[in-house]
């Protein structure tokens, strides 16, 4: 059982500000990175779930708490987990780790609605429930979501 995954990211100087302290709006950018990363190493691509079965993971609510900056070149861990499936959504939780100390620097929450390409939102497909009880989820509850 994966419980969570760690990706590495390294603060690019692109993404700071003249005090090369990181723009707030980068750990969203992580959050996806780590998001994409937790997903492969359960064996599931992004891609292949939009082309072959029309399921599309669409944002709906993003939440970062902010504890301390991270600066230009820290090697950072975005820990990933899944918190939360249902039959039309997923919920994701994330930790901004500075790798070198340990230091949590955010946490937060992304929601997201599973949808076809028609924007329509529809059932998980059983094949990716499967993978989301393999993480630690617990089996989703039958409701309208």
């Amino acid at each position: 059982m994966l419980e969570y995954h760690d990706a590495k990211v390294r603060v690019r100087y692109a993404e700071t500000d003249q005090m090369g302290v990181v723009y707030h709006a980068n750990f969203l950018v992580w959050f996806e990175v780590g998001r994409v990363e937790l997903m492969r190493a359960l064996g599931v691509e992004y891609k292949k779930m939009e082309k072959e079965d029309d399921c599309h993971i669409v944002v709906a609510d993003v939440h970062c708490r902010y504890h301390h900056s991270a600066r230009y070149d820290e090697v950072l861990r975005i820990r990933t987990r899944i918190a939360e499936s249902k039959n039309r959504v997923v919920v994701f939780s994330y930790e901004v780790i500075r790798d070198a100390d340990g230091q949590v620097l955010a946490n937060g929450e992304t929601t997201h609605v599973i949808c076809g390409s028609n924007g329509r939102p529809k059932l998980l497909p059983e094949k990716y429930r499967k993978v989301m009880v393999a993480a630690g989820v617990p089996e989703p509850h039958r409701s309208r979501l």
